[in-house]
């Protein structure tokens, strides 16, 4: 892996870096050769496209990709002969949901799998209920199922479908688990099932961390010092014997769930309790907090030869997961010696573990020694895998997967490069950043924002630039568009704890403690452990932003200053700010000096060989382009990170986007800088850019381009922030007119335009103080929604029920003012939800699909429950919504995708029509937009791209009158085990990290399969314990307690109120247990005591402080890892749908030969290929 060459022609360093303060203590970037691993040819010769001459290799023989036929002679003698596995079709087990931990990586990863299978003519079996992503598309897979990940549902799939093969590591944590479990329970071996790739004896090892180290003792390769326990009292003698402080492992979770540091036996005792109820078996390590920490990707195929991807270093020292950490590629801060130290263990031990395909290994390096320590190897793709495989441009999933068939890395062509080998080290002549995005503010004070050992990030940004400083700033930008910068975000108060214990926000800690109390280097290492080139060069920034300060307007900025300022990464708008303008004004005069990005190309090979890759990035650190703009393709916006409210569904539909524009012709450019997407997979777009969604780098992106147009509509609320920006400054948007993107966004001009074509309204005021938000609701009467104008996905909304509430919500926990207006609506209380996603041409509607939601209105629609077809919505209602989706897409001209929610409340009336009051509209696709396509199997993406650019528009039709067989269900996968102290309750904002979906032939049966495949969740065994609570007034306890026990379960309440309510009801008897709200252990053993398998807890609002009993139900529900339904409607759902599957062995283990009535696939439910 060839570190950062600085010497590559276009590097204007010298303009660029020139530090105003010299630095005596400064260390020098490495600089080293490119290495690469040995190969049986030189690889400038090896060549992807049709091999010349007429050898072909026969039966067995491996042959080098080359154009020299001598080459290939001599390889295909030379080469091992080495039988490749007969397989015709290969089941891949996806990952499910999106969680912290296991995010859209996976997406990515099975995707090229799946690629790389349809190119070898295997058929593909899938079982993945994340319906939201690319690779549950027929165009991937040849079947595909949504249900669980679980080892009964695979192994009833491999029962009903008979493959060769499986493969399991490209689904994350959960499939490798469910693997091991097929296999132990001799499935595998019964149906005659091949695993491919990696074996299942190395992926034990690699997870059973006893069996790990015992395997690195063997090859004297240092672990760290540890001792495997399954007890709480055996976790503390190791304690004692190892000394503290000590880092506690779980084994086979995901991203360190469970996991953390104890320096005391009292915080031992605590984490070792939870982790043990998450994991059988936990481990207790030396800590090694403030060592360095890195990660070598490495490759190895079934003829032992071996390569590493790539090297990644951690920004932030040993103590912070790898998922929270700030992670640059490749390693800055290493010298020769220590990098080959480390890579030569990495092969090592790969070989010596046997791994077959990708893998990652993780270090703990003493910076002040050559001392080390391997913390982990992750025998499977992973986050870093993509991240690896996006940084370098080296196609990690593929690979493994074509390895897996039994190809060796020699023969296999760089599927980026088209010119190399696979068995070719990548070079980089660039820095990535990677930087995690947290959604922790989502959950109020109630979370812990520091972070640790265990993961709690819900998406991450990776930005590419020619200088550390570049690439952080622009990293900076991607993660929130708020952000322009390195500037000082936070003030914290006590600063030296804020720098020494890490949070979500300790970069902007350390910001603040360079521009505001004048920290140096010295003391911010001493306090935060962080290596001295990092601070070194994030000093170069403070430097720049002082030397900017110092001229006070933009006219005295020269343009050496002007070029150094964005050759560090400053965007125009941050340097407009330092220097009291505006930001147009800096891109002109930026742009009068000359100085405007070049566009350089991902090629993995550092430019040393020839190659055309579409993978590219702007910087200002070079002199010319490696590209020229003569496609003037079609761009199409991309969603960005990760995060609550904006996930893998909009992916999917950026995805859907650009194919249907190749499919018509057209050349297709795709901005986004997230690396786990399969939008910024190598061949999805003609020209990939791997760049900020931002104004400035969407217009330089544009007119480099001279593009014919750009698609804001497909991408989230991220493009469409910037649409009405982009239109005033002469950009061809496509599709729906930005201004009328606007009137939607804004809600005075929704309200007026609704009013005006006779569309009906929840009455609402945006009020400036709070005697006014009193009088609105003393007139319209509580319930009243309050919330911010203008925010995706409804931050700080709430519902009040009475004035003292509506109070506090204004005063303590909002700011109203004229400068801070808050939009009062009045809730309506007991009304159903649903959702209208449709597309529409020049204001005429072509497509619609109506999704009911489970849950009453009040659980933000992203939370939902979503059913399709709908199951109690009457004819003419269905009739009145569409209606109004036809008024609403004329009204605003709409060309493209679109979405409503609408209230629905039953007049009590008879004979009266319903109310139907519409509460949102965004003029782009939905997040439901995946679910639709799949359960009605007419792509609307698809649809959308046609009618946004008026290209084969199809004729209108109604796919909701079409008569269906089956139902799907759509439910909400929450993170909350993660982010400790969270309440886990649904409400107005959206709590969730992504969704599953299942069909089944009723409600019962999808809601069943669905439930089931979100990640973690057990069905309770018969006749065990249900702990049941909340608001006794709600009509559905009865039912839920009645249901429950006649169908053999035991209630417990912790109540007296709720024991009295049960045991009301005939034939219910409810016992009150002793419930202790401090002590979680003692919880626990309570919990044991009474066999409760189940948590169902219907409070009417959030718990009101720590030791609110209904909270602690909640929170521990999810901490022991048990099932809760935390709403009225889902849980009578959930007893309902458990009263029809206990008769048909819902609760039996896998049983061979009595296959589930749901074990179908998405083409059997649809009835065709959708």
């Amino acid at each position: 892996m060839g570190l950062l060459r600085l010497s590559s022609p276009g590097w204007a360093l010298p303009r660029c870096l020139v530090n105003p303060r010299p630095l005596t203590s400064t260390r020098h970037l490495h600089i080293s050769a490119a290495r690469h691993a040995l190969r049986p040819t030189r690889p400038v010769q090896a060549i992807a496209r049709a091999a010349v001459g007429s050898y072909g290799n026969e039966e067995g023989e491996h042959v080098l990709n080359s154009p020299s036929e001598l080459a290939r002679k001599i390889s295909a003698k030379v080469l091992p002969k080495l039988p490749r596995p007969d397989v015709r079709k290969v089941l891949i087990v996806g990952s499910g949901g999106l969680s912290i931990g296991q995010a859209g990586e996976f997406d990515y990863s099975g995707s090229q799998a799946l690629k790389a299978l349809r190119e070898e003519g295997v058929d593909a079996v899938l079982i993945n209920p994340n319906i939201a992503t690319w690779q549950t598309s027929h165009q991937l897979a040849s079947e595909v199922y949504f249900l669980p990940i679980t080892p009964d549902y695979v192994a009833y799939v491999l029962e009903k479908e008979r493959p060769d093969g499986i493969l399991l590591t490209f689904g994350g944590q959960s499939a490798l688990n469910v693997g091991i479990e097929l296999d132990r329970m001799g499935v595998l071996e019964r149906l005659g099932v091949q695993v491919l790739g990696t074996p299942i004896r190395t992926l034990e090892v690699s997870e059973d961390r006893d069996l790990f180290v015992k395997a690195l003792n063997e090859i004297d390769i240092p672990v760290a010092t540890s001792t495997a326990v399954s007890t709480v009292n055996d976790a503390l003698q190791a304690a004692e014997t190892i000394g503290y402080p000590v880092i506690l492992r779980s084994a086979f979770t995901l991203g360190g769930l469970g996991s953390g540091f104890a320096n005391d036996p009292e915080e031992l005792r605590d984490l070792s309790a939870k982790s043990l109820s998450l994991s059988p078996q936990v481990l207790i390590e030396r800590s090694m907090k403030g060592w360095k920490e890195l990660e070598y990707e490495v490759v190895r195929d079934a003829a032992d030869n071996t390569i590493i991807c790539c090297n990644m270093e951690n920004f932030d020292p040993l103590g912070t997961h790898t998922g929270d950490s700030i992670v640059v590629a490749p390693s800055q801060t290493l010298p020769d010696d220590e990098y080959h130290m480390l890579r030569t263990a990495a092969l090592k031990v790969i070989r010596h573990l046997g791994v077959v395909g990708e893998c990652n290994i993780q270090y703990a390096l003493n910076p002040t020694s050559r001392e080390y320590r391997v913390i982990e190897v992750n025998a499977r793709l992973s986050r870093s895998s993509a991240l690896a495989s996006k940084a370098t441009g080296y196609p990690l999933a593929y690979t493994a997967a074509k390895i897996a068939l039994g190809h060796t890395l020699p023969e296999l062509p760089n599927a980026v490069t088209k010119t190399t080998t696979a068995c070719f080290e990548p070079s980089l002549d660039y820095i990535v950043t990677k930087i995690p995005k947290w959604d922790l503010a989502k959950f109020s004070t109630q979370v812990n924002r520091e972070v640790g050992s265990a993961m709690k990030s819900v998406g991450e940004v990776m930005a590419i630039g020619r200088t550390f400083e570049e690439s952080l700033q622009k990293a900076i930008r991607q993660v929130d568009p708020r952000w322009k910068g390195f500037e000082a975000y936070i003030q914290p108060e006590d600063l030296d704890r804020a720098l020494s214990r890490p949070t979500d926000m300790r970069l902007f800690a350390i910001a603040y403690a360079m521009f505001n109390k004048n920290y140096t280097v010295d003391q911010l290492h001493d306090l935060t452990k962080i290596d001295k080139w990092f601070l070194y060069k994030i000093d170069n920034i403070v430097q720049t932003v002082h030397a900017l300060k110092a001229e006070g307007s933009l006219e005295k900025v020269d343009h050496e200053l002007m070029k150094r300022a964005k050759c560090m990464g400053f965007a125009d708008s941050h340097i407009a700010e330092l220097v009291a303008s505006k930001e147009d004004a800096v891109r002109a005069a930026r742009k009068s000096m000359g100085i405007t990005p070049f566009v350089k190309r991902i090629d993995t090979l550092a430019a040393e060989f020839p190659a055309h890759t579409n993978y590219l990035y702007t910087t200002y650190n070079a002199s010319e382009h490696d590209v020229d703009f003569s496609e003037h393709g079609t761009m199409v916006l991309g969603s960005g990170v990760y995060r609550i409210g904006s996930s893998v569904e909009f992916d999917w539909c950026a995805v859907t986007c650009a194919r249907k524009l190749r499919e018509m012709g057209k050349k297709t450019v795709m901005i986004n800088y997230n690396p786990e997407t399969v939008s910024t997979d190598f061949d999805e777009a003609d020209r990939l850019y791997f760049e900020e969604l931002g104004y400035e780098r969407v217009m330089d992106i544009y007119e480099l381009e001279q593009a014919q147009g750009v698609i804001v509509s497909v991408g989230g609320q991220l493009p469409q922030n910037i649409a009405l920006r982009l239109k005033d400054n002469g950009v061809n948007v496509l599709g729906t007119d930005p201004a009328s993107i606007d009137k939607a966004e804004d809600r005075h001009k929704f309200s007026s335009i609704l009013d005006s074509i006779g569309v009906d309204q929840p009455e609402w005021c945006e009020v400036t103080s709070l005697d006014a938000a009193k009088k609105f609701a003393e007139t319209v009467g509580y319930p009243v929604l309050i919330r911010p104008s203008y925010v995706l996905s409804g931050a700080a909304m709430n519902v009040v029920y009475e004035e003292s509430a509506l109070e506090y919500n204004l005063s303590a926990a909002a700011d109203v003012s004229p400068l801070h207006p808050v939009v009062i609506t009045k809730f309506i209380d007991n009304a159903q939800e649903v959702d209208v996603d449709a597309v529409a041409h020049e204001g005429k509607l072509i497509i619609h699909a109506v999704s009911e939601h489970v849950e009453n209105a009040g659980v933000h629609s992203g939370d939902a429950t979503l059913v399709l077809p709908p199951f109690s919505l009457p004819s003419e209602d269905m009739a009145r919504l569409k209606q109004i989706a036809e008024k609403v897409a004329n009204a605003f001209e709409i060309s493209g995708p679109f979405n409503m929610q609408i209230i629905r409340k039953a007049s009590i009336t008879s004979g009266e029509p319903s109310v139907l009051k519409v509460i949102e509209c965004n003029l782009r696709a939905s997040r439901s937009f995946p679910f639709v396509s799949k359960v009605l199997g007419t792509n609307f993406i698809d649809v959308a791209t046609s009618a946004i650019v008026g290209q084969d528009v199809p004729d209108p039709v109604d796919a909701m009158a079409e008569p269906r067989d089956y139902v799907a269900i759509k439910v909400s996968q929450f993170s909350w085990t993660r982010l400790g102290g969270a309440d886990p309750f649904l409400g107005v904002e959206m709590a969730s990290t992504g969704e599953v979906a299942s069909f089944g032939k009723d409600i019962h049966e999808a809601y069943w399969a669905s439930l089931l495949s979100t990640t973690g969740f057990k069905v309770p065994r018969a006749n065990s314990g249900v702990l049941i609570g909340g608001d006794v007034t709600k009509p559905e306890m009865q039912t839920i307690a009645k249901t429950l026990t006649d169908l053999g379960f035991r209630l417990y309440c912790s109540s007296a109120t709720v024991e009295e309510f049960l045991n009301s009801i005939p034939y219910v008897s409810a016992k009150k247990i002793f419930f202790p709200t401090r002590d979680k252990r003692k919880l626990r053993e309570v919990f044991d005591e009474y066999d409760i398998e189940c948590v169902i807890n219907l409070a009417k609002s959030r718990g009101k402080d720590a030791v609110d009993e209904d909270y602690v139900a909640r929170r521990n529900a999810v901490d022991f890892g048990f099932p809760l339904l935390n709403n009225a409607q889902c849980a009578q759902l959930f007893v309902d749908a458990l009263a029809k599957k206990i008769p048909q062995g819902g609760l039996r283990k896998y049983t061979e030969g009595r296959i589930p009535s749901e074990v179908r696939s998405w083409r059997e439910f649809v009835g065709r290929r959708a």
